[in-house]
C-alpha cells in the first residue's frame, strides 16, 4: 500500500524557519569568506574557511535539511532517525563544503577551480541529503524517482558553483545579505526538489525501528547550532577587518609624524623665542663662572690680579 505523504505537517512553520536558517548560514559563511580573503597569514585564512564551512554546510544546508524534516511525515506509520547516518550527513555536508572553499580560498580563484569545487561539493550535498534519508526509519520501502533525482542533484552543483563564486567576489553588507537570500532559495530548492522524488510503499504489519524521533533530536541540534553561530559572531567582531587596520595604520603614521622632532617654521613662537635668545646672547656674552678652589679664590680661565 502506497503511503501518503506530507511535507508540511505544521502548515508554513517549517519552510520558514528552514529558510531563515539556510539565509543565516549563508550570511555567516559569506562574511567568513570576506575575512578569509583579508588574512595575511595562511593559518588564518585557514581557520575562517573552516568557520565558514561549518556556517554553510552545518547552518545554512544540513540543519536547514533537517528542519524542512519536521514537517515530513507518512501517514501510518511513525518516522524515526538512525543517529550514525544522520551524523555521517553531517559530516558530509561540512566536509564537502570545506573542500570546494579551499580550492578556491587557497591560490588564485580562478574558473577552473570554482567549476571543479563547486561539482565536488554539489554531489557531496546531494549524498549528505540522500544519506540522511537513508538514515530514516519507518514501516515502509523507501523508493525514488529518477528525474527529480537528477535534477536535485543539478541544483546543488549549480548552487554550490554559485556559493563558491560568491565567497571570492561578494563584499559589503548588502552584497552579503542579497547574495544569501538568493542562497537559502537554492539550498532550499534542492531539498524539496529531492523530496518530491520520494515514494513510500507500506508494509503489511508494523515491525519496531530503532533510532530515535525528530524531537530528541531537537534539542541538541538548536543547541549547538546556537553555540555555533554565536562563537561565529564573536569571532568576526574580535577580529579586525580590513578596515580596521587601514585606520590603525593610519592612526599609527598620524601619530608617528606628531611626535617626530624637527625644526618650527619661522614664524610661529617657538622659533621667535629661540631667535631672541640667541640674539640676547650675543649681545650679553656669559659671565665667567666663579671657581670655589681650595685655598684661593678667582675666576675660571683667568689669572687673579696680584696687588702691589
Amino acid at each position: 500500500m502506497s503511503g501518503q505523504i506530507h511535507h508540511f505537517e505544521y502548515g508554513v512553520i517549517t519552510p520558514i524557519l528552514s529558510y531563515a536558517l539556510s539565509v543565516l548560514g549563508s550570511v555567516l559563511a559569506l562574511t567568513c569568506a570576506v575575512r578569509a580573503r583579508e588574512s595575511t597569514t595562511t593559518g588564518q585564512r585557514a581557520r575562517w574557511i573552516a568557520g565558514a564551512s561549518i556556517a554553510l554546510g552545518g547552518t545554512a544546508i544540513w540543519t536547514m535539511h533537517f528542519m524542512a524534516m519536521l514537517g515530513f511525515g507518512v501517514e501510518g506509520t511513525t518516522i524515526r532517525y538512525g543517529v550514525p547516518l544522520t551524523v555521517i550527513s553531517l559530516v558530509l555536508a561540512i566536509v564537502s563544503v570545506g573542500i570546494g572553499l579551499s580550492l578556491v580560498g587557497f591560490g588564485r580563484a580562478d574558473f577552473v577551480k570554482i567549476l571543479g569545487g563547486g561539482l565536488f561539493t554539489g554531489i557531496g550535498v546531494a549524498a549528505m541529503h540522500y544519506t540522511g534519508m537513508a538514515g530514516m526509519q519507518l514501516d515502509g520501502t523507501i523508493s525514488y524517482d529518477v528525474v527529480p533525482v537528477v535534477l536535485s542533484v543539478l541544483i546543488a552543483v549549480v548552487a554550490a558553483i554559485v556559493a563558491l563564486w560568491l565567497s571570492v567576489r561578494v563584499r559589503g553588507g548588502w552584497a552579503i545579505a542579497g547574495s544569501a537570500l538568493i542562497m537559502g532559495v537554492a539550498v532550499n530548492g534542492m531539498h524539496f526538489t529531492g523530496m518530491t522524488a520520494m515514494h513510500v510503499e507500506l508494509h503489511s504489519e508494523t515491525i519496531r525501528r530503532s533510532g530515535v524521533t525528530a524531537g530528541t533530536l531537537l534539542v541538541p541540534i538548536v543547541v549547538a547550532v546556537v553555540i555555533g553561530v554565536i562563537g561565529l559572531v564573536y569571532a568576526m567582531l574580535a577580529a579586525p577587518s580590513e578596515e580596521d587596520r587601514a585606520a590603525l595604520a593610519y592612526f599609527e603614521s598620524r601619530r608617528n609624524a606628531t611626535a617626530a622632532p624637527g625644526p618650527a617654521p619661522a614664524g610661529t613662537p617657538v622659533e621667535q623665542g629661540r631667535r631672541g635668545a640667541v640674539a640676547a646672547g650675543e649681545a650679553f656674552p656669559q659671565r665667567p663662572h666663579r671657581a670655589s678652589t681650595p685655598g684661593g679664590s678667582g675666576f675660571n680661565g683667568f689669572e687673579p690680579k696680584n696687588k702691589a
